[in-house]
C-alpha cells in the first residue's frame, strides 16, 4: 500500500470537494501529463486574473458587482495555485535527497 505522503496531489477534486490523489512512479505517464497541463492552465489562468485585478481597482470607478465577481474568481484561482503549490512542494521533497 502507498502511503499518503508518496501520492501526487492533484489540481482537481472529487466528490464533495475532496482532494484527489495520484499513485505513480511514472511522471511521464497520462494522468502525470494531464494533471501537469491543468496545473500550468490553473496558474495561467491566476496570472491573467492579477492583471485584470490591478485593471479593476485602478483609478477608475467600479462597480459593487464587478469587485464582487473579481473577488470570487480571484478565490477560485487563489485556492488553484495553492493545490498546486502544496503538490509541486511534496514532490520537491520526495524528489530531493535528504541530508542526515
Amino acid at each position: 500500500m502507498t502511503v499518503q505522503n508518496e501520492l501526487r496531489l492533484l489540481p482537481w477534486s472529487g466528490p464533495e470537494g475532496k482532494p484527489c490523489y495520484l499513485s505513480t512512479d511514472d511522471r511521464g505517464g497520462y494522468m502525470s501529463r494531464l494533471a501537469d497541463n491543468i496545473e500550468a492552465e490553473q496558474l495561467d489562468t491566476a496570472a491573467e486574473l492579477l492583471k485584470q485585478a490591478a485593471e479593476t481597482l485602478g483609478d477608475e470607478p467600479t462597480s459593487l458587482g464587478d469587485i464582487q465577481l473579481l473577488a470570487k474568481e480571484l478565490t477560485e484561482a487563489l485556492q488553484d495555485v495553492l493545490r498546486v503549490a502544496t503538490s509541486r512542494g511534496d514532490l520537491l521533497a520526495r524528489s530531493e535527497p535528504h541530508d542526515l
